[in-house]
């Protein structure tokens, strides 16, 4: 063998070596739309409503399900990078076995599918998913693109329930059930329906990007002590106070972010179950309204849309932690126990400890996100509370309407001030760890 014909055979088998990585997909005539991202995500907050998922464990299933697509689109997708090696523990996606498949259409059923093994009523996302491939079918879309879509598609979902199942979250369910301390101070169940303490283990998961949930945490609450002129008792005048004098716009407010997947009204010798949208996915809606208007591509939509997920979910470990740490009263008892026995909160009181404030927390890290793509700037219209029958409102920025978010927390009389402010520096928080550890530089996530 000659030295030239050596070098060419070894350049040969370099080449070899490196093509699973690399190789081109197979183009094709069709391929879905950046709308239908919007359109999975939507399919799986309607089976959360259904299925009364609890706000923690919804921004989890978001996650996990927008992680898989992400990393399906990323081999293809330079404006959808992945994010397996910048998680805190490195997840390791599979390659496809071939290359002749639809990008946008795996990555999008590896969405539905990973959503359809994560939550409870998932198998009714196949309708989903066979209404996805009749649409590529109409459209011409080869089958053999569609088949193989579906084996990457599968493939991805195995490798990230696998991730998944890691985080601590099924290991749960052998822990002694949570029993409400008692005593002064301590949070306990509230009216009407007296309700059970939710996910009081979620700030034992592994987040998935932060190093633990103890890397960013809140001051702590203001001392108990319910005795006037205390700086507790103060706490509680000023719910109360602005309780028994709101305006109608605060009443608004209150109502438009209320996003309580656990309300629940007397009727007669009834109690009648009111299914809302969690407020992270208020937050995901959010974005899809926001990508939609700035006509964002497919690829960059997805890396939104699976980032705010992720810090949604990290900022609901860090503030769940806190809640069952603080384990403090909500507004609720403690102003019927010490100042007016007949009080009631404009909202009904979420079944958790009060400290700090949830909507607060994910709102601001959710604003700070999406100010990172979408500029500190940015006028939209949130009419994704249409369907409750609220008015849509109209922001100037996300930070405003984060703003609104944690303040509607004091006017439902549901939160102490304390928390809604140490909530919102708690949110700031994991917003900045979340554009430092997943999102790519503002010069390029902004360039649509």
């Amino acid at each position: 063998m000659t030295p030239v014909i050596k070098h060419i055979l070894l350049l040969m088998l370099g080449v070899g070596a490196l093509a699973p990585a690399c190789q081109p997909h197979h183009p094709t005539a069709y391929e879905p739309a950046a709308d239908r991202i919007g359109w999975v995500v939507d399919g799986m907050n309607e089976l959360m409503m259904h299925d009364v998922t609890n706000p923690p464990l919804a921004a989890r299933f978001f996650a996990y399900s927008l992680l898989a697509g992400n990393e399906v689109l990323a081999r293809h997708d330079p404006a959808c990078p992945s994010l397996a090696g910048r998680l805190h523990v490195r997840f390791r996606p599979p390659a496809p076995a071939s290359a002749g498949y639809s990008p946008r259409l795996a990555a999008l059923l590896a969405v539905l599918r990973t959503a359809g093994k994560l939550q409870p009523s998932g198998k009714d996302l196949a309708a989903r998913e066979q209404a996805l491939v009749a649409d590529c079918q109409r459209r011409g879309m080869p089958e053999e693109l569609i088949a193989a879509s579906q084996q990457y598609a599968q493939q991805m979902v195995q490798a990230v329930l696998a991730y998944a199942k890691q985080d601590g979250y099924y290991r749960i369910s052998d822990r002694p059930r949570y029993t409400p301390s008692i005593g002064p101070g301590y949070w306990y169940p509230t009216p009407p329906a007296y309700l059970p303490a939710v996910e009081p283990y979620f700030g034992s998961l592994r987040p998935l990007m932060l190093d633990s949930a103890a890397q960013l945490v809140a001051r702590p609450p203001q001392a108990f002590d319910p005795r006037p002129g205390s700086g507790f008792h103060q706490l509680m005048q000023q719910v109360r106070q602005t309780g028994d004098r709101l305006t109608e716009e605060q009443r608004q407010i209150a109502g438009f972010w209320d996003c309580n997947p656990f309300a629940v009204r007397d009727v007669g010798h009834l109690q009648v179950g009111l299914k809302k949208m969690s407020p992270g996915a208020h937050w995901m809606k959010i974005a899809g309204v926001a990508c939609r208007q700035s006509k964002v591509p497919f690829g960059r939509a997805l890396q939104i849309h699976t980032v705010l997920a992720m810090t949604l979910t990290d900022a609901f470990i860090c503030c769940w932690r806190e809640k069952y740490l603080s384990n403090r009263i909500r507004p609720e008892t403690a102003i019927r126990h010490y100042l007016a026995p007949q009080w009631q909160p404009l909202l009904q009181t979420p079944p958790f400890p009060e400290y700090v404030s949830g909507h607060s927390v994910i709102s601001m890290a959710a604003a700070a996100l999406l100010g990172h793509y979408f500029g500190a700037v940015y006028s939209y219209t949130d009419n994704t509370e249409k369907e409750f029958g609220l008015r849509p409102r109209r922001f100037a920025s996300f930070e405003q309407a984060a703003q609104e978010a944690a303040i509607s927390r004091l006017y439902g009389g549901i939160h102490f001030l304390d928390a809604v402010q140490e909530g919102q520096a708690l949110g700031q928080q994991v917003g900045r760890e979340a554009i430092r550890r997943l999102a790519v530089p503002k010069t390029i996530a902004t360039t649509f």
